[in-house]
């Protein structure tokens, strides 16, 4: 999320009672996660282990709950609990904007688009020309969608990013990271029935032109996926996940948070996708792998129970 104006430093410590440490006069110019950092950005850290990589980021001011030595030209807010200082200017700079009615005055329609009956569109909505939206879609604040798009009934793009903290000392113990990203829909898409595209953290979640998703698809929170891509019913997209042009992913296909899938990859029904995948080759299985030896390892499968019979006949271990 990128701020109207430029922000300095010194009120952002003020603001969330952070102690200053480095550049006091720079300003910040937007806010935004650790993976999509720009200079001017905030960002912020709670964890040891990350300190390295969130300082030595893009990010001009970071967020952190410890003293550390700060770089040269970037500015430390330290305070001990970053993640509520982050929420808080989240709150301030983008705060839930209440709406009165089916299709909000701040958005803006294209020529040539229609949109059935029971359909919801928030402020600020951006949607092109010569699209069509079937009754009972939700489109949240802020989303951005292209031309001749068509988007099925009942789906929703731009809810909140599934980011909690935990906080194992309260009985509440989950608290919200809450999203100021968008949802970016490009040119000639289709969505189906009842398909969820959650908006990022703080930048986009972005779907490429071109793309089709069938019905009761999910794309996580600041998931990219490319163009021409095909995705059948039930298929599951976790947050951050780069999908690159041209893949095809079947019928229930799991795909883990933080990876890549390259371009051209097909990923066959029913398949666990925890890490990265190359592109151009076909998938199968949970953990997904290349699909003929896994094809082969299931007919193996098959035959141990004969293989048994052979070698030990009725024997039991």
């Amino acid at each position: 999320m990128k701020f109207d104006k430029p922000v300095p430093v010194k009120w952002i410590a003020e603001f969330t009672g952070a102690k200053l440490i480095g550049n006091a006069t720079q300003e910040a110019t937007g806010i935004n996660e650790i993976h999509k950092v720009t200079k001017g950005d905030i960002s912020f850290v709670d964890f040891q282990k990350y300190y390295n990589s969130c300082i030595n980021s893009a990010a001009t001011v970071i967020i952190i709950n410890k003293e550390v030595p700060c770089p040269e030209g970037k500015t430390l807010l330290v305070t001990d609990d970053p993640f509520s200082a982050y929420v808080s200017l989240i709150e301030h700079y983008q705060p839930f904007e209440q709406s009165h009615k089916l299709i909000s005055d701040t958005a803006v329609i294209g020529e040539g688009t229609h949109i059935q009956p029971g359909t919801f569109i928030g402020n600020k909505v951006r949607i092109g020309s010569n699209c069509l939206i079937h009754a009972n879609v939700t489109i949240y604040d802020n989303c951005i969608i292209g031309d001749n798009v068509i988007i099925h009934a009942g789906s929703v793009l731009g809810a909140d990013a599934f980011y909690f903290k935990r906080r194992r000392e309260r009985d509440v113990q989950y608290d919200k990271l809450l999203s100021c990203g968008r949802v970016i829909i490009h040119d000639d898409v289709e969505i189906g029935a009842c398909t969820t595209i959650d908006k990022g953290v703080s930048g986009d979640t972005i779907v490429g032109q071109g793309t089709k998703l069938d019905n009761h698809v999910h794309i996580g929170h600041g998931a990219v996926i490319g163009k021409n891509c095909l995705f059948a019913a039930q298929v599951g997209i976790g947050g951050k996940a780069i999908i690159e042009d041209e893949v095809t992913l079947w019928g229930q296909v799991g795909v883990s948070k933080d990876l890549t899938i390259g371009k051209g990859a097909v990923v066959m029904a029913q398949s666990g996708v925890p890490a990265s995948l190359e592109g151009n080759r076909a998938y199968f299985g949970s953990p997904a792998g290349d699909a003929r030896p896994k094809m082969k390892e299931l007919a193996w499968i098959k035959r141990i129970p004969e293989l048994w019979e052979k070698i030990y006949g009725n024997r039991h271990i």
